[in-house]
């Protein structure tokens, strides 16, 4: 079965990564000439899916020069290695906080199989590749590499995690923005337009780096915001409000939560409520039932992340 693709604007195609179901993550290949760079790379099962996307446009994978993600966060980074490996002539380019994680994965393997277990781990993401050290190129802040002719320049953008940068191409004055700019679930669109919501999972959120994160984005006038969860969106002030406007009101849910017992689950009730609440005011044309079920995992990823803030918070109180 061929990968599910959009062709975008200026070049850029969206390469669903199947992430446990489509239309969660994605992936995007962005070509210039003959030269081709992959933002985003989804988990190892993506990767096929990826280089087919490539040769179904005629691109070969010695065409690859950069491989990009956002952060190492495994939906978006787990398929970095493998793709390595295929792409003879690529380099990865990652946040400098990151770059270890991919070099050496150990940890990241070891922590992520504490939370599902091994064969989970496997089924969820495969086998995480290292990525030999002189194939990788650190990005800090305001860093620009070329495309051909084509710039990509890196904007530190923590908040939803400290090793986390956006990319703007300034080719297309488009910005791909991880999960810095939100979630926006396609089938989850309605009438008044996009549904955007923040992500605060573990174990990194700030709101105040979030909060200024989002407004360094919007300050350089984009065109569009490419997300990874999921596509592209215009870049309005409207859904940056209404993504500023998730993030204080899910602090606020945990601050309001931070004494109950079971907090993690209380706090993810909330958040499931408020989406529900959200996506009805905006008249969603999809059913209460099918939204809580879409939102369900966003809902406790994100109390655990804020579980993870309350503890943060009280330890600096104390």
């Amino acid at each position: 079965m061929p990968p599910r693709t959009i062709d975008l604007n200026d070049n850029i195609t969206l390469v669903d990564a199947e992430y446990q179901y489509p239309g969660l993550a994605a992936t995007y290949i962005v070509r210039e000439g003959d030269a081709a760079a992959i933002i985003e790379t989804g988990t190892t099962h993506t990767v096929p899916m990826i280089l087919a996307a490539l040769e179904a446009r005629g691109l070969s994978n010695e065409q690859v020069q950069y491989v990009i993600p956002t952060h190492v966060h495994l939906d978006h980074a787990c398929g970095a290695g493998a793709l390595i490996e295929q792409c003879p002539n690529a380099r990865l380019v990652i946040h400098p906080r990151g770059a270890r994680h991919m070099i050496d994965p150990s940890k990241l393997v070891a922590g992520t199989i504490a939370v599902y277990g091994e064969e989970k781990f496997h089924a969820l993401y495969g086998d995480l590749v290292p990525v030999p050290e002189e194939r990788v190129i650190e990005a800090p802040d305001n860093f620009e590499i070329s495309l051909n002719q084509r710039i990509f320049r890196f904007l530190d953008t923590p908040g939803h995690a400290l090793h986390h940068f956006s990319v703007h191409d300034l080719e297309s004055n488009g910005v791909f923005t991880g999960d810095t700019f939100g979630l926006s679930y396609p089938n989850l669109k309605t009438p008044a337009g996009p549904f955007i919501f923040a992500t605060t999972t573990p174990v990194q959120f700030d709101p105040e780096q979030l909060h200024a994160s989002i407004d360094r984005l919007m300050d350089l006038k984009p065109d569009y915001f490419y997300l990874t969860h999921f596509g592209r969106v215009e870049a309005r002030q409207e859904l940056a409000d209404q993504l500023k406007t998730s993030i204080d009101d899910f602090v606020n849910i945990a601050l309001q939560e931070k004494k109950t017992p079971n907090r993690v689950q209380v706090i993810a009730s909330r958040i499931l409520d408020y989406l529900v609440a959200g996506l009805e005011t905006m008249e969603c044309n999809c059913s209460e039932d099918d939204c809580r079920d879409w939102l369900a995992m966003d809902a406790d990823l994100n109390a655990q992340g804020l579980d993870v803030w309350l503890n943060r918070l009280e330890k600096q109180r104390a």
